[in-house]
């Protein structure tokens, strides 16, 4: 992953600000408008199928009651993704995802990196041992390209024994505790968000890179940077891409450790 100014974006759920969150049109935004890191979402299915989504309950995302593990993957494709209390009918017929399709995107796109989050829900209602495996099938094709996270230390310790994967932890929270997991952990990436982290200070060393989320302005992308954070990730993908390549840097380089 090539570094380009202070920080590199990661794309939440893709384009989320513009597009229904998780669906291939936010994905393909994000990688039109030049970002090269993907965070994405996955559940299964009824018949366990991986699928992109974030949350197990269909209503906000579908408009449709029940949860993923109700439906097989022949009924989740009937149903459509569009973010209705957010999009009214804009959307309407845009399709949740396979974990597959979503990769497909990745095809002759070497540079891209995808951050493949499994989600507890699914994790309690499957197994760790089932939904792991699923998971490190499908993305099988874009092995190099992709990074398990999860909020859930098993699911991403697993990830790394059964197929060698880079993992990211995503913290519950920034405090001693997490520090010796992530000490015995070492993983490539922690994910933290912002909001969790101590007013001042830089993150904490190690051999891992830093991804912050739930950051929307400049100024705090920055200030995180300058704290340690190689990576910010972002639903307003399209407001903080233009900022971040807008020709006048004033403030662009805060002191280290502020």
């Amino acid at each position: 992953m090539n570094r380009s100014g202070p920080f590199q974006l990661i794309a939440h759920r893709g384009n989320a600000r513009e597009y229904p969150e998780n669906t291939l049109p936010a994905f393909a935004s994000a990688l039109g408008l030049g970002v090269c890191l993907l965070e994405l979402d996955v559940h299964l299915s009824a018949d366990a199928v991986p699928v992109v989504i974030h949350d197990h309950e269909l209503m906000r995302t579908t408009g449709h009651a029940g949860t993923v593990f109700d439906l097989r993957w022949d009924e989740l494709a009937r149903l459509s993704a569009c973010e209705p209390q957010r999009f009214g009918e804009r959307f309407r017929g845009t399709r949740i995802p396979q974990l597959t399709d979503v990769l497909a995107l990745l095809q002759g796109r070497s540079e891209v990196t995808v951050f493949v989050e499994i989600k507890r829900a699914s994790l309690a209602r499957f197994g760790h041992e089932q939904v792991v495996a699923r998971v490190l099938d499908a993305q099988r094709p874009a092995h190099a390209q992709c990074v398990v996270i999860s909020f859930d230390l098993a699911a991403v310790r697993r990830a790394r024994e059964l197929g060698g994967m880079r993992i990211g932890w995503v913290l519950p929270q920034y405090d001693a505790h997490s520090r010796l997991e992530c000490e015995a952990l070492q993983p490539e990436f922690l994910f933290c968000d912002h909001e969790q982290l101590p007013p001042s200070g830089v993150l904490w060393h190690g051999p891992w890179q830093w991804a912050i989320y739930e950051v929307e302005s400049l100024p705090l992308a920055l200030s995180l940077s300058a704290r340690g954070a190689l990576y910010i990730e972002t639903m307003a993908v399209n407001e903080m891409s233009e900022a971040l390549h807008a020709p006048d840097d004033r403030a662009r380089t805060p002191r280290r450790g502020a």
